[in-house]
């Protein structure tokens, strides 16, 4: 297995953890957010997760522009089901996204004020969002605990 592929399964791995966390925690608890000013909800988590994943692997990789209110994600409420279902999708689209760009090619788009370590390749974008989905797991899993007292 090469390792751009072993990449790909353990960023799907965390993908998949996140959103059985979220989806666990059922629409009350997964909307709630923790008293600590400016804490997000699981769903909020779980939404602006979905949007980064999109940005760096379609717009930054592939140069294909996707509408994102990044600030509205962290705001997001709503049916946990829905919020998996959308996750399904976003998951096969990442799948696609990835196998569509050769990994040590250079990202098509590159956002402004950005570290430059990501954006060598489109590799290192990839390796930042699996940075992201495994600090927003623990983040996740931190909210999840403070709800549940």
């Amino acid at each position: 297995m090469s390792t751009d592929r072993i990449l790909l399964e353990f960023t799907l791995t965390k993908f998949d953890e996140l959103f059985e966390l979220i989806g666990g925690a059922g629409d009350e608890l997964a909307n709630r957010r923790p008293s600590a000013q400016g804490a997000n909800s699981l769903y909020a988590i779980g939404a602006h997760v979905l949007g980064m994943v999109r940005f760096w692997s379609c717009t930054t990789n592939r140069g294909v522009e996707v509408e994102r209110d990044r600030d509205a994600e962290f705001t997001a409420t709503g049916s946990v089901a829905e919020l998996l279902e959308r996750a399904a999708v976003e998951r096969e689209r990442f799948i696609t996204d990835v196998v569509s760009v050769r990994a040590h090619s250079v990202p098509a788009r590159k956002p402004e004020g950005r570290d430059e370590q990501w954006l060598v390749s489109c590799h290192g974008v990839l390796l930042h969002v699996f940075e992201e989905i495994c600090q927003h797991l623990g983040h996740a899993e931190l909210t999840r605990d403070l709800l549940r007292g």
